[in-house]
Order: structure tokens, then sequence, then C-alpha cells
């Protein structure tokens, strides 16, 4: 069969075509947009990620380790991410993060060293190292810090930085002390509107971590009258706390009865987290406040009863009074009816004489 020119040149081009529509294409790094990127950051060993939520070192002063992270790109595009680590903290909802780019960090942050950038393709996780150095100087403690994998997208003047990240705890051994203080201690008492039942304290205080180990603990309140009786006895629970970090805790004891002063006392006992170190110091502490309550409902009670009675009283005097002088007006009258009656029957009739009298 006779090939045209037309033919061959036709053959040429559909082979050429599907040559290129088979090379494979090479992934592109993506324009970092938060919004159309999924990734995840966690431990890891060498070999990929572990079970770990977050990692926890104690190490001497001086001492250096490494650990592993694993950063896995759930994109349909290879991503460059930037690798940062930052001095940890607890949101004032107790959830933990790390400062931003723009706050230095002076802590914990400033001892992990990692390579600055990543890229990792479409569906694939790389596993990177990092390390932990431990100045020689470091004081015994928790030292809270934070690594990340972090994109930043422009929106015309303003850079949005999103991160994604876990904590990395490191406690410096030596003497641990935990110790949650009691500060600003305030009650104030409510009396009740219904005077058969007591009133209420509202007790507000600030716990604040005042060693310097990450703990957790609760806080007992009792509220005692002036005899030493305690009206109301309650355990809450003190939520993770930093070193230096403070919470604000708010409850109420229902059912005081207003007796004068009322004792409110906060007493707390800290409980030590991460790993466990012999030796610890757990310090409990107090704080008590004096409340003046006022039971107005039961004096305003007393005072209507106090009104009845007298009222009551008022009314039988009175009931007495009207009595005697009804029995003192009935009695006058019947004296005057007998007065009345001897006048109407005429002059007194003539006295006889006595029968010796006759024959004298």
């Amino acid at each position: 069969m006779t090939v045209t020119p037309l033919r061959r040149a036709l053959t040429v081009l559909a082979v050429a075509t599907l040559t290129v529509a088979a090379t494979p294409a090479v992934p592109a790094v993506a324009e970092p947009d938060p919004k159309a990127l999924t990734w995840t950051v966690q431990p890891a060993s060498p070999t990929g990620p572990d079970q770990r939520r977050w990692v926890n070192a104690s190490l001497d002063p001086g001492q250096t380790v490494t650990e592993h992270l694993a950063v896995r790109n759930f994109s349909r595009s290879a991503v460059a991410f930037s690798l940062k680590a930052a001095d940890g903290y607890l949101t004032d909802k107790g959830r933990f993060n790390m400062l931003s780019s723009d706050r230095p960090s002076v802590d914990g942050g400033t001892w992990i060293g990692v390579q600055e950038r990543v890229t990792v393709g479409p569906n694939e996780t790389r596993v990177v190292p990092f390390t932990i150095t431990v100045p020689t100087g470091a004081t015994p403690g928790d030292h809270p810090a934070g690594i990340a994998a972090t994109v930043t997208s422009t929106g015309g003047t303003v850079n949005v930085e999103s991160r994604v990240g876990f904590r990395v705890m490191v406690r410096v051994n030596g003497t641990a002390q935990a110790a949650l203080a009691v500060r600003d201690l305030s009650a104030t008492y409510t009396s009740s509107w219904n005077p058969f039942a007591g009133g209420t304290v509202r007790v507000r205080y600030t716990v604040e971590n005042d060693g310097n180990v990450w703990v957790s603990g609760t806080s007992r309140v009792a509220v005692s009258d002036p005899l030493g009786r305690t009206n109301h006895d309650a355990t809450a629970q003190v939520e993770e706390l930093l070193p230096g970090g403070r919470r604000q805790i708010e409850t109420r004891a229902d059912g005081v009865w207003a007796l004068g002063r009322v004792r409110t006392t906060v007493s707390t006992s800290p409980t030590l987290l991460g790993d466990a170190q012999a030796g610890a110091e757990l310090r409990q502490a107090s704080a008590t406040v004096t409340t003046w309550a006022v039971p107005w409902a039961q004096l305003a009670l007393l005072c209507l009863l106090a009104a009845l009675l007298l009222g009551l009283r008022a009314m039988v005097r009175h009931r007495r009074r009207r009595l005697a002088g009804l029995l003192a007006r009935a009695r006058q009258e019947g004296r005057q009816e007998g007065q009345e009656s001897v006048l109407v029957g005429g002059a007194p009739a003539a006295v006889e004489p006595d029968a010796g009298d006759a024959r004298r």
C-alpha cells in the first residue's frame, strides 16, 4: 500500500502526542496556600512516626539528645515546609501553644536545633532529625517548647502563618519543686430570699504554679462558721499548669447560714506530671479570707414576727379595754335602773308600832 505524505505526517504527529502524554510529570512545589493544604507533624523514630503525642526529655545540664519528627503531606502536590521551634505555653483554655514567629524565644525553644526547610511530596512522609541541647547553666525543672512545620501565605499586605506541630517537654534534672499557690482569694455572701434556707458563698481565686515543674492537682474549698463548724467542703480539679502559669477558678457554696463571720479556706495539693522524678518536693499551700454574713432574710422574718406579736398584743389589750368598758357601762346602767324603780314605786310604807309599845 502506498503511503502518502499526508498520511505519514499524521502518523508521526500521533506518535509524538502519545509520547508526550506518557512522559511522567515532575512534581512541582506548591505555592503555599494553607486553605488547600493538609499536613501533620508528630514525633517519630528514625524509620517513621511512632505512638507518642509529644516528646518528653529528661536531660542533665550540658547534655544533647537527638530526636526525630515526621511531616506527612496529604496534599496533591509537593510542599516546602519551614521547620521552627519556639517556647511553649498554655492558653487560658488549657491548650498547649508555642510563641509566634514575631515573638523571640528565651528558654526551651532556643535549645532545639532543626533544619530550616523540608520539601514533602504529595501523600509523602518525611522523617527529619532534630537535637535538644541543654545549656550548662540551665536551672532544674521543666522548660516547655514546641516544634512545628509551617507555611506562609501572602494576602495583600499581610502574611498569614499556618503551622502544625507538637510539644517538646524538656526537664532538666535536679531538685523538682511542685507547688500551687493560692492568689487573689475573695468570697462574697448572698442571703437567700427564703428565711428557712441558707445563703450562698461565691469564692473566686487564682491558682499559680509556684514551682519549677509541670503539675496538675486539686483544690479544696472549706466554708466554716464562727463556731468552727464546716458548712461546705468541696474539691475541684486543677488542670495542668506549666511553671509560672496561672488559672482562675470560681466555685460556690450553697446552704451556708449567716451567723456573722464566715471563714473561707482554700488549700491546694499538687500532682507531678511528665516523667516521674525521685525526690521531688510536693508542697501544699492554703489561703483564708473572712466574710461578714448578715442574715437579712432571718432578720426580716423576726421583724415581721415581732410586728405581728405587737399587733396581736395591742389587739388583745384593745379588746380587753373594750370589754371592761362594756362591763362597767352595764353595771352603771344596772345601778341607774335600780334607783329609778325605787322612785317610781311611791312613798315608803308606815311602820307599825311594836306590841310592847301598845301595852304601854
